[in-house]
């Protein structure tokens, strides 16, 4: 199927699925390596390992990350909108298989952390609710391609199967064709068997006239000395 077919169909599926991205952000915080610290939470259903894969991605945009043990860190993120100085990103995510809850904090330096009321704030949470409606957009888009991909791979097998039965056909009517010839071979062979039998019995009669001939002569033979 072209590429057009491909997207009017994801399209059908998404807007089928009836999907809405709103997600909910809060406040929260949280210990990293022994330090407790402010940030915002979000909690996205869905394959809590992918959406893990997303925020990584995501975090990179921001900067140069690094993780260990489930913690990343953008040292010197560039967020304009949260802050026009760089930020120390810091953020967890533990996943499931049908979630993932992502914590973030943004440090404007010196463990001023961004908090709900602060300047900022609202544009850390632009940027988690942005995360979460693209990452379940995704999703979706996986799932609705995944079921395109099996559709197709099954109108694939019927087409290999159609052809296949079109195959068996075509060696059918040259089998038929190959069975028909030999029906009329058989015919006149069959004809020619009975034409052969009945100038077999005819042979017969006068081999067994010869024959009765030759009985003749030798006993007229026999005869001879006889007398």
């Amino acid at each position: 199927m072209t590429t057009l077919l491909r997207s009017i169909v994801l399209v059908f599926l998404l807007i089928y699925s009836g999907t809405t991205f709103a997600q909910t952000v809060y406040a929260g915080e949280t210990t990293v390596d022994k330090a407790t610290i402010a940030g915002l939470y979000l909690t996205l259903q869905g394959d809590g390992k992918q959406i893990e894969k997303d925020w990584e991605t995501e975090l990179q945009k921001y900067g140069r990350l690094s993780s260990s043990r489930g913690t990343y860190r953008v040292p010197n993120a560039s967020i304009s909108a949260i802050s026009s100085e760089p930020i120390n990103l810091i953020s967890t995510v533990k996943s499931s298989r049908t979630s993932a809850t992502i914590f973030a904090a943004f440090d404007r330096g010196n463990g001023n952390f961004v908090k709900a009321g602060d300047s900022g704030y609202s544009a850390a949470e632009s940027l988690l609710k942005s995360f979460a409606d693209n990452s379940l957009y995704g999703q979706e888009v996986r799932t609705a391609e995944g079921s395109f991909d099996e559709a197709q791979k099954n109108h694939q097998r019927m087409v290999r199967k159609g052809e296949q039965l079109q195959r068996s056909i075509e060696q059918n009517g040259k089998e038929k064709e190959r069975l028909q010839k030999r029906l009329e071979e058989n015919a006149k062979e069959l004809e020619q068997l009975q034409k052969d039998i009945e100038t077999n019995k005819v042979d017969q009669q006068t081999a067994l006239t010869e024959l009765e001939n030759r009985k003749k002569n030798v006993e007229a033979v026999k005869a001879k000395k006889s007398n």
